[in-house]
Parts: C-alpha cells; structure tokens; sequence
C-alpha cells in the first residue's frame, strides 16, 4: 500500500467528518500571543480526528500527525500567554495526546515507544492529579502488559485504573477495564477469575444509562468488546468452539466505523475456526478477510495475518496450503510496496 495514498485517503475521511486534520493552522493568538477557548477548542478538535483516523484506518500511518500535533501542543504551552485555567486544560491536552501516541506506537507494536509516551502521560496525570487521565494511562499499560506476555503485571494495572475509575462513576469505563482484568487472568490460566471478571464486566455495561458517559476514548467498548474478550478467554483456555461462537458475535455486532478491529477480529475468527478444527472454513474466511487488511494500517493486523498464515501451514489439508500461500504473496506484496 502507497502511505502517502493512505495518509490522503485519511485526511480526506476528516474532512467528511468536519473535523479539522491536526496539521491545520490554529487560530492566530490574540494580543501579545495570548490563546483562549478557541485555540484550545480546536487543538482538542485534532485529536479527536486523530482518534476517528485510527478507528478507521489503524495506527501506523497516523502516528506521525499524531507526534506533530502533540508538539504544537508543547509549543503552544511553552510560547503562549494563558491563564490558569486554559493552561491546565492545555496540560490535560498534552498528555492525552502523548497518551494517544503511546497507543498508536503499541498498535504499531513499536513497544519501548509507546512505553515511554505512556509514561509521559502518566507523569502528566500524577502532576494534573487527574483521574480520568491516570485510568486512561493504566488501563493502556495494562493492555500492553498482556500483550508482551506480563499477565501479573497487566492484572496489577487493570486493578489500579479500576481504583482511578470509581470515583467517575461511568459503568461503561469500569467495564472495559474489568474485561481487561479477565484477558489478564486468563493469561494466567485462572479460568473462574476470568469469567467471573467478564460477567462483571457483561454488567456493568447494560447499566450504562446509570451513571456518567463514558470518556471519548471509551466509546468503541460494547458487546462487540466483551464478545471478542469471551473469545479469547476461550482460546487461552483451550475451547476452541465456544471461542469461534464468540468471534462470529463479536463481528457482527462490530460497528463498520471501526476497521482497524474489523479487520483484526476476522483474523481472530479465521485463526479459531483452525483451532477448533474448521480448517476449509477457516481458510477460505482468511483468504477473504484480505480485503479489509488492505483498507488498513496496523501492526498488530499484520502480526495476526502472520499467525494465521503460520497455523495454516501447520495443517496438511489443500485448502490450508492453498490459503497459506495466497496470505504469504498477499503479506510480501505489501511489504515490497511499503
């Protein structure tokens, strides 16, 4: 995929949205390089596009912008004149953004990056003694614990966000964090735990219209969510089937905005239907799920194609090989256009 065709298609999407692309100019400052609302109106404005391009599209071509407009960010902190209320709110900003490009450099899977943002936003966070930010920053570091194979560390940050989170009274954000407890737990093959965590979690969100919304970066958990982390807790645990009945309902209820995880859970369906032995199906749905991989621009997509291209070659059927091989040429044709 041609990035620089990429990164317009991206731009162009914000522009449908009628969100301003984070590299567009900012109100001129006001006497004596004063900034207000309005400037820090549209700097929020630019990371919520940076959001809705990586929901759409995946973290990797985005985290340039995103690094560009958290220095402007920097900048405007560092050369302006504000009061004090502008300038904790631009604090604020800050480190959601760094916290923002932590999460597209773990999508990118570059790891010591997103470890070094994360925890520039957390330094934020303890200074700003903000809440919400430091839940946002442990539930992330949590994730990445589990993806690098740190249950007990990932299980120790799930637990301090859902600390952070109670005093926000928003049941949707103490779901997803109470999902990520149980990924943590079943990476710790403690099975009881990690059910009773994703039932916790089942609750928690169909009392949504209890308590506070969730934050912005909250938005996207739902039972497509808590299907796909059903299906995982099946997968650690080693019952495939009910893992590919959680997969199949986790895509259905996914929502089309999202084709980062689109794309990420038709793998993760492929790779179950061949654990659970599905092997015709699960080849042809790989083979299939070719299309959407193309429309995005993830690591972590990439990494699960390479997963299921090596759990095919380990089977010895022809339709296996034959997916293999279409997956392999579709993986070394991108990788030749990058």
């Amino acid at each position: 995929m041609d990035r620089r065709a990429f990164l317009a298609d991206s731009l162009g999407a914000a522009a449908a949205t009628g969100l301003p692309p984070p590299g567009s100019e900012l109100t001129p400052p006001g006497r004596g390089g004063a900034v207000g609302t309005t400037h820090l109106f549209e700097l929020r404005d630019g990371l919520r596009s940076l959001y809705q391009f990586d929901d759409a599209y995946g973290g990797a071509s985005v985290r340039s912008l995103a690094v560009r407009h958290l220095r402007r960010v920097r900048r405007v902190i560092n050369t302006s004149r504000f009061p004090d209320t502008i300038g904790r709110q631009l604090q604020l900003l800050a480190g959601e953004t760094a916290e923002h490009v932590a999460w597209l450099s773990y999508d990118a899977d570059d790891q010591d990056a997103a470890r070094r943002y994360w925890g520039e936003a957390l330094a934020t966070a303890t200074m700003l003694r903000d809440a919400g930010l430091e839940t946002l920053v442990l539930a992330s570091l949590s994730l990445q614990a589990n993806h690098e194979g740190r249950p007990r560390d990932g299980l120790d940050f799930a637990r301090a966000a859902q600390d952070r989170a109670k005093g926000l009274g928003s049941p949707v954000l103490q779901s997803l964090i109470a999902s990520r407890e149980a990924r943590a737990l079943s990476l710790l093959q403690d099975g009881p735990a990690a059910r009773s965590r994703l039932a916790d979690s089942m609750r928690l969100i169909d009392r949504q219209d209890r308590g506070r919304p969730a934050p912005d970066w909250a938005v996207f958990h739902g039972h497509a969510e808590l299907d796909y982390a059903h299906g995982l807790m099946f997968t650690e645990i080693g019952h495939y089937p009910a893992a590919v009945q959680f997969m199949r309902a986790a895509l259905a209820h996914q929502d089309r905005t999202y084709g980062r995880n689109r794309a990420l859970y038709r793998l993760t369906l492929a790779r179950a239907l061949i654990d659970a032995g599905e092997v015709d199906e699960g080849s042809a749905f790989a083979v299939e799920s070719i299309e959407y991989v193309e429309e995005v621009e993830s690591t972590r997509v990439m990494n699960r194609l390479a997963e299921v291209t090596g759990r095919l070659r380990s089977v010895d059927t022809v339709s296996a090989r034959d997916a293999a091989e279409k997956l392999s040429e579709y993986a070394h044709s991108r990788e030749a256009a990058a």
